[in-house]
């Protein structure tokens, strides 16, 4: 089966994220300061200025997990099929395992999971550019002069214990080696994610044999008295992050094997399925059973202005069976309740189809699944009118969405951080959670 041809031409799809991913760990904390550089945050960085103290809810251990179908997923080939108009294109709706709720037959091992999760369906967030988009689902605010850190660096501030001796941000993509990303802006570098591969530990993640395990304590004995000196005498947000990076490098090494997934059983690569979602989904289950807070995997190339329903019959396929097989394992091993599972791209596509038999970017009314921790389960928030072109009742926006996904974990969305001696929010004030979704 062909793929579709990305035609929009957006940078976005000129440029891989991953060639800028694939650096080590231990490089990667110099990476991280020169991109946080022009900014002296001490004394107060990250300071909660009120709200559920971070200790009590690193203690709770909650996790989130962020599936990121990248290029803007149709909703009408997943959550919302309009089977029988003029716009639903050729797939058929499904019942699932609650009653009157039918999703895409594109998925149908994700249906029998549909108890356990919550549709929203009423999303209009009015921006059809994939770099805004990416950037307010992510961010719960629009881009202006002003940066804001993304949900995977919060939620890593406010949930991950250091102690666990795993980075508390990642990022798994084919590709990833183990680089930084950058999006913790006002809280500093230290919470930047570290890309992966989902497959394999990162690179330069072990020792070098000609390098005794002595030898290495020596070595790091002495870097600590150094950086001990210069740091007395310099300190930075910045220099703060780089020590951290090394130090969080060599927890890292200790535990390479989380990231192995040849260690599990043939059995269970086969489950998730023998392609990269597959072992990117494994990979994302070995981490937060690791004690990992948040992890995003991403799926991609959903933007398909050409071939729409051939691309996502195959998209999908591998999507449905690697997401089904992970939502059964955290349910079967006890995690759901202390873990937020959300599905989300950056817009959906039009209901039109175009002379190219694809869909085009569509903000105005399109859908996203959350799953675990406070979130309702079995439920569908939202609705849009019989041809999915504008919704008609309980419609939210990324803003509604961010202050949502901290709720469901315990965090206070109302709450700042104080930031080089400002008080910042962290989540847009002029928004609000969807109450009607959290339990």
């Amino acid at each position: 089966m062909r793929r579709a041809h990305y035609a929009c031409g957006s940078v976005e799809h000129a440029i891989s994220r991953r060639h800028f991913l694939g650096r080590s760990v231990a490089a990667a904390g110099a990476t991280a300061a020169v991109a946080g550089a022009g900014t002296t945050m001490v004394g107060g960085l990250g300071t909660l200025a009120r709200g559920l103290a971070s200790d009590q809810l690193r203690s709770q251990g909650m996790r989130v997990v962020v599936f990121n179908m990248h290029g803007g997923l149709s909703q009408l080939e997943s959550w919302d099929p309009k089977p029988g108009t003029k716009t639903g294109g050729p797939c058929r709706a499904i019942p699932t395992s609650v009653p009157g709720v039918h999703i895409s037959e594109l998925l149908p091992h994700t249906a029998k999971q549909m108890h356990h999760l919550c549709l929203l369906r009423g999303v209009n967030t009015a921006e059809d550019d994939h770099g805004k988009g990416t950037y307010m689902m992510l961010t719960g605010r629009r881009q202006t002069g002003a940066d804001y850190p993304q949900i995977g660096s919060i939620a890593t501030k406010m949930l991950h214990d250091d102690n666990r001796g795993l980075p508390g941000h990642i990022v798994v993509t084919p590709g990833g080696g183990g680089g930084r990303g950058n999006e913790s802006a006002y809280l500093g570098p230290k919470f930047n994610s570290i890309s992966l591969g989902g497959d394999k530990p990162p690179t330069n993640s072990s020792r070098p044999d000609k390098i005794t395990e002595e030898s290495e304590a020596r070595r790091h004995d002495f870097r600590r008295k150094i950086n001990e000196q210069f740091l007395n005498k310099r300190r930075t947000a910045i220099t703060d992050a780089y020590t951290h990076s090394y130090e969080q490098a060599l927890k890292l090494m200790e535990k390479r094997d989380v990231f192995d997934i040849s260690k599990e059983p043939p059995s269970e690569v086969e489950r998730y399925g023998k392609h990269d979602l597959g072992r990117q989904c494994l990979m994302a289950r070995r981490l937060l059973e690791s004690g990992v807070s948040f992890v995003q995997v991403t799926h991609s190339n959903y933007d398909t202005h050409n071939d729409n329903f051939n691309f996502h019959i195959e998209q999908m396929g591998e999507f449905d069976r690697a997401f089904s097989t992970f939502i059964a394992d955290i349910v079967d091993r006890g995690m759901l309740e202390k873990t937020l599972v959300v599905v989300l791209s950056e817009f959906g596509r039009t209901p039109n189809i175009n002379l190219y038999y694809g869909r085009d970017h569509w903000s105005k009314a399109w859908s996203i699944v959350m799953a675990g921790g406070k979130v309702a389960r079995g439920a569908v928030f939202g609705a849009t009118n019989a041809e999915g072109t504008e919704v008609i009742d309980g419609k939210v926006d990324h803003g509604d969405l961010f202050h949502t996904y901290l709720r469901a974990v315990g965090v206070d969305s109302s709450q700042s951080i104080v930031a080089d001696g400002r008080e910042l929010p962290i989540a847009d004030p002029a928004a609000k959670p969807i109450w009607k979704v959290l339990t």
